[in-house]
């Protein structure tokens, strides 16, 4: 099981996203497709799939969180061809962020944003990589200026970690500040991130539109995880947290839908309840009758 899986947030389109996803990519298929019921959003249909062996989860549950440019996604491609071809199928409907050419960076290079607003980075690279896809933090607004002290953040909480800040602003590209990270990347638990910053105007910020899951292999890792990144009290919900750069995460226990799936009737009610998850008050919930 993939250990940190991005999670998107949608009103109503999580099952048709996934459906576009796994038709227009390689190695791409839905994993799952359940629903929860009675949440504060309504019934809440949850779909799992993969995106070239990428594990993503989508839900739609209601609109109270929109998808935003700050996490994007990397596309890694090894031939020009294959970079067009990409670009082609998600680009119909979708918003261009850079326009699909060549780049001092890469031979061929496109940022869109799609028609369900998920933002994707189409590249050429003829760098190393383990993963064709890789989510991207945007450190914008009063986090712009922090991506190094994010990832330095992250490599002390997460394990199997390592950074490398591989560009950084030079003098005369103000606004961004001399020094500051034009682009990073960085591993935690085996996966690959990227990072950039822009001191630009954006209209966006980190939110809940997309988050980042950890399946947690029992409740002392929960709670280790929980105390580490919680720093907005007020957003503590059914596993969910805010860290201090504004990047939201799903603590939860990696057999979570089996929790949940042996009583949902009991199940469910008992983790909406919940902040952080506590794995033996569902396993109780599980065992009533």
């Amino acid at each position: 099981m993939q250990k940190i899986i991005p999670h998107l947030w949608f009103d109503k389109e999580a099952k048709a996203a996934a459906e576009f996803y796994t038709s227009v990519f390689v190695n791409s298929k839905i994993n799952s497709l359940n629903t929860i019921p009675d949440t504060p959003s309504g019934d809440a249909e949850l779909v799992g799939f993969q995106i070239m062996g990428y594990e993503f989860m989508a839900i739609s549950a209601g609109p109270f969180f929109k998808i935003n440019p700050s996490i994007s996604f990397h596309i890694r491609c090894r031939a020009v061809e294959e970079v067009n071809q990409i670009w082609e199928n998600i680009s119909a409907g979708g918003t261009v962020m850079m326009e699909l050419g060549e780049y001092p960076f890469s031979k061929r290079y496109g940022w869109i944003q799609d028609k369900f607003g998920v933002s994707w980075q189409v590249i050429q690279t003829e760098g190393e990589f383990t993963q064709r896809i890789m989510p991207a933090l945007m450190f914008v607004g009063d986090v712009c200026g922090k991506a190094e002290e994010a990832i330095g953040f992250y490599a002390s909480v997460f394990q199997n970690t390592k950074s490398e800040v591989l560009a950084r602003y030079e003098k005369g590209e103000e606004p961004d500040r001399e020094g500051t990270v034009k682009y990073a990347q960085f591993t935690l638990e085996g996966q690959e991130f990227g990072a950039i910053e822009s001191a630009w105007t954006h209209n966006f910020g980190f939110n809940e539109g997309v988050s980042f899951i950890v399946n947690c292999s029992n409740q002392k890792e929960i709670d280790y995880l929980w105390e580490k990144l919680s720093a907005v009290p007020e957003a503590e919900q059914c596993g969910w947290i805010k860290d201090k750069y504004g990047v939201s995460w799903q603590i939860v226990p990696a057999n979570m839908g089996e929790l949940i799936g042996k009583n949902p009737e009991k199940t469910t009610p008992a983790m909406l309840k919940m902040k952080k998850i506590i794995i033996a008050n569902l396993e109780q919930a599980g065992a009533e009758r």
